[in-house]
């Protein structure tokens, strides 16, 4: 595989992403990091984003619900580079049907090396990186080779 950089901007784009037993969690976090958040552009999966927008004030662009559409969703932005930052709360202790969707979303932000916090300690450590308000230079898969016909 080939690779090429790409350009996190200063603000950065974040996907936030929650299962129902994380939610309250979620919201927690970001009630903490308001002020971080405020300076970054929000998404967010269905409910996730509805509760995170009335607790927080925090402006934050709706998509579908997860098993919905709302886990592609995000995975097109990643693939198509207009993502920077996947918040993921996932419930490891509870089965889900939407598994292989969650699966997915992991699979597709490694793919494109974006960052990717799964809980509220590995997500203190991203919000709070000096990285996180700068343009940031990273590795991505470069596919033109296979766009033009080099597979």
């Amino acid at each position: 595989m080939e690779y090429t950089q790409a350009l996190a901007p200063k603000t950065k784009r974040i996907a936030l992403v929650a299962h129902d037993h994380m939610k309250d969690t979620l919201t927690q976090w970001c009630l903490k990091h308001k002020a971080n958040l405020a300076k970054q552009t929000l998404c967010a999966t269905g409910t996730t984003g509805q509760r995170i927008k009335k607790a927080t004030g925090l402006e934050v662009a709706p998509l579908l619900s997860g098993p919905m559409g709302g886990d592609q969703q995000i995975g097109a932005k990643i693939a198509e580079q207009t993502l920077d930052i996947l918040i993921f709360f996932w419930d490891p202790l509870a089965s889900m049907p939407h598994d292989p969707d969650v699966k997915a979303l992991l699979r597709i932000a490694a793919v494109w090396n974006i960052a990717v916090a799964c809980n509220p300690t590995s997500a203190d450590y991203l919000i709070t990186s000096s990285l996180v308000n700068t343009s940031y230079d990273y590795r991505v898969p470069d596919y033109s080779a296979y766009a033009a016909g080099r597979e």
